[in-house]
């Protein structure tokens, strides 16, 4: 079923930019407690919380515009993309609730109940309970979820853990936006359109197990900054220059075409704006590879450091695990004073 309320044009490149971003929390006044374990100075995927020495919450919250007219796959991959935070912390969901925006009339309601329903369904696959939620009745259709999760306080996952001399893995395929891109003008074929609605509805679920079996400390998800701006995140909270190979950079079926014909979205050049000044883009970086590396991802992979002894065996892991995609596409080196903070050559 499809639905002319919804459209190929949101999902997490609805985000504000991350330059916006920093300029609005500059000067928020924030408690930090002592038994806040994450907060927002590293804008981490989600907040830690300890409650004891055995357990600590994570708690995440994602909604945004539709990702495609079909209600159902929406609400699926509006449900996986809120999940990713509590998996790229290392952490298990346990708890959800809708966060719904749709306009109230009663002819519509069928298709938020297709929304809801996927929405549901890709959250029981996850093994949490959805509990509720709170409705607003908005012109524009938005979906998500607020997610609850739990981790060991000792074994919390963040995006400022990584160390010089790691390796990075990254396990989903790039390109959801320019897909989506293409499919809003024409130019996306129905295969490479599926298969990319078929990779945001995927959770990441096995490489955050495989990351606490193997005892990683840093990671993150790639969403709306894109992978440009999530590694810069990375590289700044770590104290670390991280160097990305943009020729093992692992693409979508038909994400390159679709960028080199210019389907490039607004997102991904806001991404580059917020990153221009932190990043070096070498020369010889090939055009639609560099503006793949900052398109705006919706339900990305997840973006793993992991040290050089135990690299091949995460790798099997992840693909023993069926993960759509397990490559090294860079690693961490020391950051020296002055230098930029990401590399992508």
């Amino acid at each position: 079923m499809k639905s002319e309320l919804l459209c190929e044009s949101g999902g997490c490149s609805a985000k504000l930019s991350a330059q916006k971003l920093d300029e609005l929390l500059r000067d928020i006044p924030v408690l930090r407690p002592e038994n806040l374990l994450v907060g927002i100075d590293t804008h981490d995927d989600a907040a830690v919380w300890k409650i004891n020495d055995e357990t600590a919450i994570i708690q995440t919250t994602d909604f945004f515009p539709a990702v495609c007219s079909d209600p159902y796959t929406f609400g699926r991959i509006a449900a996986a993309n809120a999940i990713s935070d509590v998996y790229a912390m290392g952490g298990n969901p346990i708890l959800a609730l809708n966060i719904v925006m749709y306009p109230a009339q009663e002819e519509g309601l069928p298709v938020l109940a297709d929304i809801l329903r996927g929405g549901a369904e890709k959250t029981a696959e996850a093994g949490a309970a959805l509990a509720g939620g709170h409705t607003i009745d908005d012109a524009v259709p938005k979906y998500g979820l607020a997610v609850t999760g739990t981790v060991h306080p000792d074994r919390v996952i963040t995006n400022s853990a990584a160390k010089p001399g790691e390796l990075l893995i990254l396990t989903k395929p790039l390109g959801t936006g320019i897909v989506l891109a293409g499919k809003r003008l024409g130019e996306c074929g129905d295969d490479v359109y599926q298969n990319a609605l078929e990779s945001m509805m995927r959770l990441n679920k096995n490489p955050a197990l495989i990351m606490t079996e193997y005892g990683i400390r840093c990671a993150t998800d790639i969403t709306g900054f894109g992978l440009i701006g999530h590694s810069l995140k990375m590289a700044r909270g770590s104290n670390v220059t991280i160097e990305i190979d943009s020729l093992e950079l692992p693409l979508l079926p038909g994400a390159y075409e679709l960028s080199d014909s210019g389907c490039i979205p607004t997102a991904a050049f806001r991404n580059l704006k917020f990153s221009d000044n932190e990043v070096h883009f070498s020369e010889h970086v090939d055009y639609s590879l560099k503006m793949t590396a900052c398109d705006a991802q919706t339900s990305g992979g997840i973006l793993m450091c992991v040290t050089e002894d135990r690299a091949d065996a995460v790798l099997s892991r992840l693909k023993d695990s069926d993960e759509l995609c397990a490559v090294v596409i860079g690693k961490t080196m020391e950051h020296r004073e002055g230098e930029k903070w990401v590399r992508l050559k």
